[in-house]
This record gives structure tokens, sequence and C-alpha cells, in this order.
């Protein structure tokens, strides 16, 4: 097997298993490598401001009330070559990022509802 397909496997292997230890998000980190370098996944990070995402990312394509926690969500859709992909960033009541991923804002809030009942909250 070429040594170049081996170590890609690794990596992402790897990524795969960082990331779930990152907080339970199912993504496939193929997509953060497709989507690095747009400015929502590049710059937006926690405690950011509505105010600065959306001068970042500009307008979200829907936003939603959080149900789970109190709180709204923002849908993207990032486009790179033709390829589409949902992206999610998620605000608490103060309006500042508390999570961001390849996922839309219903999927993070399913995912949410699925971790309270097993936690029992």
């Amino acid at each position: 097997m070429n040594k170049n397909v081996l170590g890609v496997a690794f990596v992402l292997t790897a990524l795969a298993g960082l990331s779930g230890c990152a907080g339970d998000k199912p993504e496939n980190p193929v997509d953060y490598f497709t989507f690095n370098d747009q400015p929502l996944v590049r710059d937006v990070v926690d405690d950011m401001t509505k105010k600065e995402v959306l001068q970042v990312g500009g307008q979200p394509s829907s936003v939603i009330n959080r149900s789970v926690e109190p709180g709204t969500c923002n849908n993207y859709i990032l486009n790179n070559d033709g390829h589409q992909q949902p992206y999610y960033v998620s605000f608490n009541s103060a309006d500042r990022v508390d999570s961001k991923g390849f996922m839309t804002c219903q999927q993070m809030e399913e995912n949410a509802r699925a971790r309270a009942r097993v936690l029992g909250y």
C-alpha cells in the first residue's frame, strides 16, 4: 500500500478519535480539511459575540431558537468547488458562541436532546 495513503488514513483516524473526545460531535474530519479556509471555520471561536460572527460569516441561511438550552443557532451552507456542507454556530443566552460544527442546528439540537436523555437532565 502506498505510504501516502497510510499516512492520510492514520491522520484521519487520529482526528476522528480526537473529535470524539472534544465534544461528542459526530463529524467527518474530511469536512474540516475541505472547509478549513472558510471564514466561519477558520475565524469563529468560542465566546465571540453574535455581531462578530455576522461580520465574519454574513447572514445565516436560517436561525432557530434552541430548545435544550437557552439561546439561538445560525445555520450556514459552506461551499467549496461545488461541494456544499451545512455548518452551525450556536449562541448561548448572552449571544456568545458556545459551539459550532459541520451539521445543521437541528442535528445539533437532536444530539443535545439525546445527551440530556442519557444523562437524565
